[in-house]
Parts: C-alpha cells; sequence; structure tokens
C-alpha cells in the first residue's frame, strides 16, 4: 500500500496535507467513525477522497449538493479517477447502469 504522501503526491499532485487533513485521512483509513467540521476551502473535499483511493473496494460519499458533486466528479475524472454520481437529474435508466458499472471490476484497477 503506498503512503498517504505519496497518494497525495502523485494523484493529486499537492506537495502538502493542509492543517488537519493528515489526521482526518488516518482516521478515515483506520476504519474509524470520524466527525469533522472544517471550514469553506479547508480541504474537506480530500479527506473523502484520498481515503478512497488508499482503501481497497469502492467509496461511497454521499453530498447533498449537486453542484459540488459535479465539480469534484470533474475533477477527479481529469486526475484519471474513476467516479460517478447519481442524484435527482439522473435519469433512473442510467443510476442503474452506474450502479451495475460499480459492482463490476474496473479492467483498469480504478
Amino acid at each position: 500500500m503506498h503512503s498517504l504522501e505519496e497518494i497525495l503526491k502523485s494523484t493529486f499532485k499537492l506537495e502538502a496535507f493542509r492543517d488537519g487533513q493528515k489526521e482526518v485521512i488516518e482516521s478515515v483509513v483506520a476504519g474509524e467513525d470520524t466527525v469533522v467540521f472544517m471550514p469553506t476551502g479547508g480541504g474537506k473535499s480530500l479527506t473523502y477522497q484520498l481515503p478512497g483511493i488508499a482503501r481497497p473496494g469502492v467509496a461511497i460519499i454521499i453530498s447533498p449538493l449537486i453542484s459540488l458533486m459535479k465539480d469534484q466528479i470533474d475533477k477527479l475524472d481529469i486526475l484519471g479517477l474513476r467516479a460517478e454520481c447519481i442524484n435527482s437529474t439522473i435519469d433512473p435508466a442510467t443510476q442503474q447502469d452506474i450502479l451495475s458499472d460499480l459492482a463490476s471490476p474496473d479492467p483498469e484497477g480504478k
């Protein structure tokens, strides 16, 4: 398994964690229940995206903001990471396709 710092640099192209990020990520990666309050711009996205890469399996992230979902998916796509969203703007057939794809292994390992 790669270190958190290696994933930070190789995947997200960042040199260092912001204050508090590493501690949150370590807690999530360890499988601990984690409640975090961070200000806007504090780097919350990384605290759930990086553990999704560091841990095996599928990461499910729940967000109440459709615009934030779209922005996050677009950024992850740019980084070459497999990501999808399901919300009220996605028709039921497409939602089912997404869920079916998640159940299938990705040949590229993403």
